[in-house]
């Protein structure tokens, strides 16, 4: 009998402790990935899946100082005796933040780097680039400097480095958290073409499932101290585990937790659904539970009312500012970097306690228009107003107080030595009182889930709890206006959640928000209005709802229709037909047995 060939990668019983840290994180993960394999590596944040990566190509313990026990082998290699150099023939990282890992002058260079340090051929150096960049969709931008690319173009160019160096190992950490639907749709498709020849695998640590369950083959889940609780095919792991999942945090399809949600609410679904065309489906063929038409009802579901009532429509409209002041005004903007126009000519005016969410395509200039409000990019004078103040011309701490900002990468924004520091600085740059610094700062420790990080330094929290604490340091100073660019980026379904309500809260207490975000279900959820850009201009402004009434648009914008959406447009049953949030779907008549 012919035995079964050796697993690519083997890990054994790991556990990982960052110098300065108290507890391993991960604490005790085990399983293993094979030729051909995509796995899908969960758990909440904190639990040590980034570091668990990190520790796959040696980086950890040979560059990152921590305390390694058990073991990882790579292709037969020990991790922690093999060298770096070695095992990159092995192992093709893609990390976090791909900032981390650009270094060179042009596209083409960067992604000839790494097949040029192996000293390969230059024709094969050059032949493995041009594939490697067509995949991604950036050959076309081969000569140009990788700080031109957008967030998400520079994720995408460092997934091509990673294609470059041919290693049988790819490891992808969010791979697509800074790319738009449809640049998420082109680089699952390309990972799908490179595991389907059978040679490669890929580990994958993903909060995005909607797209990546096309190409997973196994579900790895990790608990909140690290410790490996599943380990199997999706059907068996997703479908057969979601509530449990859900329950700690993890990151689940956004059909999957409607349908956790209908069954709650009496619905049959079985199996459950992981695709807005599987649920759409599965709810074609289910017949309503009775408490779906109770006596003398509407047909509504669970208490839910048909989109085209009026409660049903004044559920879905945005909240009606008309009354409020302008808050932002931001009136012929045009931003320019590098001897290159990025915004052009904007006009856009913010009321009080809006909730606005900006989105458009990767390099459409959405982060850029953010950081020109916020002042993080110095706006020509006379061209964006914060509460009538000129941005311009004001001084950095009277401007903290009047805008609160959060940047795509947590870590462009820490300065302090300890979590506390760094949340307590902006109240001590108020010129507050100790006592008062102290109990405000405790608060948002609390608040965040930060209590027990309080003492070490933010660069040794976890992708999740580093978004966290930016959010504070913003939250902290009670500015009543908040940018934040991917808020949800590197969070766990629960601490996501948490933070959205609180934004929302927020907004409803006043708080004016602004949200760059690639998110269009969280879109959907939250804002009361979205502003399309593209190609440096706002292309579309209006109520979410009237914006993702137009697939034309957002089409044309490189957006999608977000899953809700999808799968209950026009569907048979009048308490669903039209439903976009899950909020709104039926709740279940046992509150025990609810899912948010």
């Amino acid at each position: 009998m012919t035995s079964a060939p050796a697993p690519l990668l083997r890990v054994e019983d790991l556990g990982i402790r960052h110098d300065g840290a108290t507890v391993a994180a991960p604490a005790s993960a085990t399983f293993e990935v094979a030729r051909g394999e995509v796995v899908l590596l969960l758990g909440p944040s904190g639990a040590g899946k980034s570091t668990l990566a990190l520790a796959l190509n040696g980086l950890i313990p040979h560059a990152v100082p921590a305390t390694m026990t058990g073991a990882v082998r790579v292709a037969g290699h020990d991790t922690a005796s093999t060298p770096v150099a070695e095992l990159s023939t092995q192992v093709g990282m893609v990390f976090q933040d791909p900032d981390a890992q650009l270094v060179t002058g042009t596209l083409l260079d960067e992604v000839a780097f790494g097949p040029e340090n192996l000293r390969l051929p230059v024709e094969e150096v050059l032949a493995r680039t041009e594939i490697a960049l067509r995949r991604v969709g950036l050959w076309d931008r081969r000569h140009e400097n990788p700080d031109r690319l957008s967030g998400g173009g520079r994720q995408r160019l460092a997934i091509a480095c990673a294609l470059a160096m041919g290693s049988p190992l790819l490891v992808l950490d969010e791979p697509t958290a800074n790319l738009d639907p449809q640049g998420i749709e082109e680089v699952y498709a390309a990972l799908g073409e490179l595991v389907a020849a059978g040679d490669r695998a890929i580990l994958l640590v993903e909060h995005n499932l909607d797209a990546a369950i096309a190409i997973t083959d196994r579900v790895v889940v990790l608990d909140h101290d690290g410790r490996t609780i599943a380990d199997g095919p999706v059907d068996a792991v997703l479908r057969s585990r979601a509530a449990e999942l859900h329950g700690i945090g993890v990151w689940l399809p956004v059909a999957t937790l409607a349908a956790l949600r209908l069954r709650a609410a009496g619905w049959d679904l079985d199996p459950l659904p992981l695709d807005p065309t599987e649920l759409r489906a599965a709810l074609d063929a289910a017949e309503p539970p009775a408490s779906a038409y109770p006596a003398g009802g509407d047909g509504a579901s669970g208490g839910s009312l048909p989109a085209n009532s009026p409660s049903a429509a004044h559920i879905s409209s945005p909240l009606v500012l008309a009354d409020a002041q302008p808050q932002i005004e931001v009136r012929d903007l045009t931003i320019r970097r590098g001897g290159v126009e990025i915004l052009h000519g904007v006009d856009l005016t913010v009321r009080a306690g809006e909730f606005i969410a900006i989105v458009g395509a990767n390099g459409a200039g959405k982060t850029t228009l953010l950081q020109a409000i916020a002042g993080v990019v110095p706006p020509p004078r006379g061209r964006v107003r914060v509460n009538g103040i000129d941005i311009a011309r004001t001084d950095l701490r009277t401007l903290s107080r009047k805008i609160g900002f959060v940047f795509q990468n947590p870590e462009h924004q820490f300065i302090a030595h300890t979590v506390y520091d760094e949340l307590a600085h902006g109240l001590r740059r108020q010129k507050l009182d100790d006592a008062a610094v102290r109990v405000q700062t405790e608060r948002m420790l609390e608040r965040f889930g930060l209590q027990e990080k309080a003492g070490i330094h933010p660069f040794l929290l976890s992708g999740g709890q580093k978004r966290r604490l930016s959010v504070g340091t913003a939250l902290v100073a009670g500015a009543p206006v908040l940018a934040l660019d991917e808020p949800t980026f590197g969070q766990d379904r629960a601490r996501a959640d948490e933070l959205m309500h609180l934004l929302r809260e927020l907004s409803e207490a006043g708080t004016t928000i602004l949200v760059v975000t690639h998110d269009m279900q969280l879109v959907t959820e939250y804002a009361h209005r979205t502003i399309v850009v593209g190609d440096g201009r706002i292309v579309a402004d209006d109520s979410t709802a009237a914006i993702f009434a137009d697939d034309a648009l957002l089409r044309s914008a490189g957006l999608r229709q977000p899953p809700l959406r999808r799968a209950f447009a026009d569907i048979r049953h009048p308490g669903l037909s039209g439903v976009t949030r899950l909020r709104d779907l039926p709740r279940a008549t046992d509150s025990r047995r609810t899912i948010a």
